[in-house]
């Protein structure tokens, strides 16, 4: 995490999910930051220094441990993927995320383990107030979003702020998650709901 933020009076209130402002000078550094790991881990799609497979994971790991410190070897990530701030998304083991994914992390993103997600997936903890004039000031909020463990995540799913997803549960492509996912069931749908498997 940036240093800047231990003195930022902005990043509490952004992870506790209070309004707060995005302009502040250290939360622009800690953004800048992740779009310049971010495009050196993109950088490696279609391994243009031809590494080994297991050369090529060890290299991506390394780049995204810039912004996800504890983020375990057992993880893989494909390019093209993007980050608001990195920092606030915790991932646990076996975890794969497939081409084009896109972490908006204001707010907490914790991912169990063995949990799989398709491409063009979505996870936005980031939202705005609907108070015109506070929008006008530049403020917003978020709302975390927790997956359990052994999920799968189809293609093309967006996840709304303040969802949490049950152990064992699928979420079929293309839908548009904006309540919670009990445990083992399928959610499909816009938006999506959820039934027995």
């Amino acid at each position: 995490m940036n240093e800047r933020l231990k003195t930022c009076t902005e990043y509490p209130k952004m992870v506790r999910g209070e309004l707060y402002s995005s302009l502040d000078p250290a939360l622009s550094d800690a953004r800048l930051l992740a779009k310049k790991v971010t495009r050196q881990f993109n950088d490696t799609a279609g391994n243009p220094q031809d590494l080994s497979l297991d050369d090529l994971h060890r290299q991506r790991v390394s780049i995204l441990r810039q912004l996800l410190p504890d983020l375990p070897d057992t993880s893989e990530m494909e390019p093209m993927i993007q980050f608001d701030y990195g920092f606030n998304l915790h991932i646990g083991n076996n975890f794969y995320c497939n081409f084009n994914c896109c972490f908006l992390d204001v707010c907490p993103i914790e991912i169990g383990n063995n949990v799989l997600l398709g491409p063009n997936v979505q996870l936005i903890t980031a939202t705005h107030p609907l108070d015109k004039n506070l929008r006008r000031q530049g403020l917003e909020y978020g709302k975390p979003i927790k997956i359990g463990n052994d999920v799968w995540i189809g293609a093309s799913v967006v996840v709304l702020p303040g969802v949490t997803i049950g152990d064992g549960a699928v979420v079929g492509a293309g839908a548009v998650v904006t309540r919670d996912v009990p445990p083992d069931t399928i959610a499909t749908g816009i938006p999506a709901r959820a039934r027995a498997k």
